[in-house]
């Protein structure tokens, strides 16, 4: 069943590469996709819809705006201008008539949801937003508000799967993928590793990932001085969080965000990977990517007890639930290898790809949107 999807997204297309942009560089395939931002701010621009294609089939739009404003002011612009532009702008006439609206966040939903004659609803909720740094006041609202007109729903975890089954007839678990071939990568001896990295103090203890308010940074000021010989390198950009509440012990690389396709030479350089988040409420309904593709590079790793990790990957993942067990539990990583248990993360990587995540995903929506898609033609 051929139908274009409108994407309505709180993360930028070009931010750190995790759940949207796997599952839509796929989707895009096969379907056409219009990928739609958050409105940035351009002081003394008019209001204007800005359009690239960063890649054959997916068309990212990033609405610019004069000046700040409110979500619902924002949508009062940003709609008409959206609804024009799918009606006469050449590259999107005719494409996107009769769309699925498949929405990340809640926030823009009363004003999208009907509006553009789509075939169904998605909500593809991959964390529990209501619990991050500076959630907006009404987002549960708005979430019960898409909740009830939502085709299908689907979880990045089983915590999430749980509650929001209760919320609706028709929800789905899709957990971690994982581009194992990719990460895969950093098992090659021949992958050169970051300069950053080349002559750095051993053992590195690594991480790379959104640097917020989920991680605990208490953990790693206590991993550095602990490890006070050796580097703890972090990779990803800064988000909600300030450079003053980071610890800047010596022997910790802040090594912002890096490409995508160049974290697997970072990964490479890593003896320990690290999952270091905080036990709070951003964290105890996540799933994060990055554990199966810690797994798919073949690298020891430790966690503190996130439920859906524990519940999933115990196996292969060393949970620690205090500073001192956390160090303790990378000290045995680094002295007792166990390649029994590193092999068994491969394996596991490799069964959890996101190219069965989206084709099952596909067929989910096709079922959902069926009628409705016969009842139209």
């Amino acid at each position: 069943m051929h139908f274009p999807i409108i994407v309505h997204s709180h993360l930028r297309w070009d931010f750190v590469w995790q759940r949207p942009q796997q599952i839509f560089s796929r989707l895009a395939r096969r379907h056409p996709v219009l990928f739609l931002e958050e409105p940035i701010v351009e002081p003394g621009s008019p209001p204007s819809l800005r359009l690239s294609e960063p890649q054959a089939g997916l068309l990212r739009m990033i609405p610019v705006l004069p000046e700040p404003l409110g979500v619902d002011d924002a949508c009062a612009v940003v709609l008409p201008l959206l609804r024009a532009a799918l009606a006469h702008h050449v590259a999107l006439r005719g494409r996107f008539d009769a769309p699925v609206q498949w929405f990340y966040s809640p926030m823009t939903a009363p004003h999208f949801v009907g509006q553009l004659g789509e075939l169904g609803i998605v909500y593809d909720c991959m964390d529990e937003l209501r619990n991050f740094r500076h959630a907006p006041p009404d987002i549960s609202e708005r979430e019960s508000f898409l909740l009830a007109r939502a085709d299908v729903v689907f979880t990045g975890g089983r915590q999430l799967f749980a509650a929001r089954s209760r919320q609706h007839r028709n929800v789905h678990f899709f957990g971690c993928g994982v581009d194992s071939a990719h990460f895969g990568r950093a098992r090659d001896e021949s992958l050169a590793i970051p300069s950053e990295l080349a002559n750095v103090p051993r053992p590195i203890l690594g991480y790379f990932g959104v640097i917020d308010e989920r991680l605990d940074y208490g953990l790693l000021a206590h991993l550095a001085r602990e490890f006070s010989g050796g580097t703890l390198a972090m990779v990803g950009p800064l988000a909600k969080v300030q450079p003053s509440e980071l610890p800047w012990e010596r022997n910790i690389l802040w090594l912002g965000q890096q490409a995508y396709a160049d974290l697997p030479r970072f990964v490479r350089a890593f003896d320990v990977c690290l999952m270091p988040f905080a036990m709070n409420e951003a964290t105890c309904y996540i799933n994060p990517t990055k554990t199966l593709e810690y797994m798919a590079a073949g690298k020891p790793i430790v966690s503190t007890p996130v439920p859906d990790v524990v519940e999933q990957f115990s196996d292969v993942v060393d949970i620690a639930a205090s500073p001192e067990q956390f160090s303790r539990a990378v000290r045995r990583a680094l002295e007792a290898p166990r390649p029994q248990v590193l092999q068994q993360g491969i394996d596991l990587a490799a069964e959890c790809t996101w190219d069965a995540i989206v084709a099952r995903m596909g067929e989910l929506i096709v079922a959902a949107v069926a009628p409705r898609a016969k009842v139209a033609a």
